[in-house]
């Protein structure tokens, strides 16, 4: 990683790292693959592109059968997918909200018409088991959302243990993950867990640019498709017209409904070909795991605590964290970014400054070889320092003049 010298003599990026829960940094190779010249969606190597970037999101999250759909998009048009092709009006669904991407979740699924029950957790924790197995065992659902990171608290939910609870207490209701800042750094088995939906992005873990909507959906989910009563409420969105596209480029035809993103599926491609290259997925979840402590510890070792309220219910692929009572987010990113870091302030209401977040997740985990993680840390202690915080003693000290 290039640096240059600061006015204190210390090393900082050539560039500003960004070290938000997304978009991330990415490898050169990916970079060189984004930018490629102007490609016809109809070119062999887009087309062999493409069907591996398919076939590759099933090894991701963990599934022989489930289908990817891979269009142009952001994450939240994952949540048009999902409520426009599964929901018809007046049809339940239970939201396990963690944040405010669970509220926005639920606002989506209310916008096509779905009678919404919000089950929301105090900041920084997560629904108990057993609040979920009463809700299930009162009302018949359609399907209920999980996040599996919110990324405004950096809390973890249970994705294994609400699948379980659904499957023990509802089991024709459809279990839906928002993974758009866990896939691929979170741990996620899709088909032993009985997941039917998993939401994601490019930009976060899967270490690519923002523009594509990933949506992995399982045959199960596919059959409510089929059986539905009404039509899709939808044009773009809607799953029948795009199910023979992604078998058309995975069987290695051309097949077209809408124009892809050509240069991003490239990049994507190349992403997922780096990530699963040296021990999978298995390697990948580790490699996350091992930053996210070290990033917790350094926490502790600076007095703060994190937003999330204890260790099972903190995200591997990001962290928040809550700022000293003297210092605001306003305060502290000025000077990280100075330090050659963009980290990205709280979006909690009425707590946006009390809190700044941490992304760690895609190369700045897996390839510990360029030194992202030792130079974030670093930077967040002088940072701290700098706006008159004594982090070795936990307490707040006037700045200095």
């Amino acid at each position: 990683m290039s640096t240059s010298s600061n006015s204190n003599n210390s090393s900082t990026p050539a560039r500003p790292l960004c070290l938000i829960p997304g978009p991330v940094e990415m490898s050169e190779t990916v970079l060189q693959a984004h930018s490629t010249p102007a490609t016809a969606h109809t070119d062999p190597k887009f087309v062999e592109a493409f069907g591996q970037v398919i076939e590759m999101m099933r090894e991701v999250v963990v599934t022989k059968t489930a289908q990817p759909f891979v269009i142009a998009g952001s994450g939240t048009l994952g949540w048009d997918q999902t409520a426009a092709n599964l929901l018809e009006a007046g049809d339940k669904a239970l939201v396990l909200s963690n944040g405010y991407f669970g509220e926005g979740l639920a606002d989506c699924l209310e916008t096509y018409g779905a009678n919404v029950t919000r089950m929301r957790s105090e900041p920084g924790d997560r629904q108990k088991l057993a609040q979920v197995a009463q809700a299930l065992r009162a009302t018949k659902y359609k399907l209920v959302t999980i996040s599996q990171v919110d990324t405004s608290t950096g809390v973890l939910g249970d994705v294994k243990g609400v699948a379980e609870i659904v499957r023990e207490h509802s089991p024709d209701t459809l279990v839906v993950v928002d993974g758009v800042c866990a896939t691929a750094a979170e741990r996620l088995y899709f088909d032993a867990w009985g997941v039917d939906v998993v939401i994601t992005a490019s930009q976060k873990a899967l270490g690519c640019p923002p523009g594509v909507s990933v949506v992995v959906v399982s045959q199960k989910a596919l059959g409510v498709l089929k059986a539905r009563q009404t039509p899709v409420p939808a044009y773009y969105v809607n799953w029948n017209r795009w199910l023979p596209i992604m078998r058309s480029y995975e069987d290695r035809a051309v097949k077209y409904f809408a124009t892809p993103c050509v240069q991003t599926i490239f990049a994507l491609n190349t992403s997922l070909k780096e990530m699963l290259a040296n021990g999978g997925m298995e390697s990948v979840f580790a490699a996350h795991e091992k930053t996210s402590a070290r990033v917790k510890a350094a926490v502790a070792s600076w007095g703060l605590k994190t937003v999330a309220v204890a260790p099972e219910v903190s995200a591997t692929a990001m962290t928040a964290i809550w700022l000293p009572e003297t210092i605001q987010a306003a305060d502290l990113l000025p000077k990280l970014k100075a330090r050659g870091v963009v980290a990205a302030a709280g979006i909690l209401a009425g707590n946006a400054q009390r809190y700044f977040r941490l992304g760690h997740m895609g190369i700045t985990a897996t390839q510990s070889s360029n030194g992202y993680v030792d130079t974030m840390l670093k930077a967040v202690g002088d940072a701290l320092e700098e706006c008159g915080y004594s982090a070795a003693s936990g307490r707040s000290s006037p700045p200095r003049l």
